[in-house]
């Protein structure tokens, strides 16, 4: 419900935005700081998209958690989208996303709410050591199957 009501608001903002800018700045200045924030945030995104691949180089080659400098490129590319998107309100938004301290303090506020599951080898514990045990039942081909049933041949289907 409460995306459903913001994805109604944000129109709705964005059109009063424009009709009240629009009347302080006149027609032509207000379509020129729309395009010129479109511009400048097609600018953002094809410059974080270098950074952002630069810096999570240095952070493997000094082997850091990348994860601050993923989420740091993230808010950055979502600032240029904001500002491609026409109207003050994503425009003042996509700003905001370009300070490095807001954005560091966004960053910390978001871990402090996230919740990490780790999957894959190692994530419920050491992982053992010795022999891997795989249990199974088998029988030999030419024998008959311990209940009773005929041996078939291979299907074909299966790896025998």
């Amino acid at each position: 419900m409460w995306l459903f009501a913001g994805l109604l608001a944000v129109p709705l903002i964005e059109i009063a935005l424009f009709v009240t800018v629009g009347g302080w700045l006149g027609l032509w200045l207000t379509l020129a700081v729309v395009i010129g924030t479109a511009i400048a945030g097609v600018g953002v995104i094809r410059r974080q998209g270098v950074q952002g691949l630069e810096g999570l180089r240095q952070a493997s080659r000094l082997q850091r958690d990348p994860m601050g400098q993923v989420a740091d490129s993230a808010l950055v590319l979502l600032a240029g989208f904001l500002l491609i998107l026409p109207g003050f309100m994503t425009d003042t938004l996509g700003l905001v996303l370009l300070v490095p301290p807001l954005r560091a303090l966004l960053i910390r506020g978001l871990a402090s709410r996230a919740q990490i599951y780790a999957t894959g080898p190692g994530a419920d514990g050491p992982r053992r050591r010795g022999p891997e045990v795989i249990d199974g039942e088998f029988f030999e081909i030419g024998q008959e199957q311990p209940d009773g049933a005929p041996n078939r041949p291979p299907s074909g289907w299966t790896r025998h």
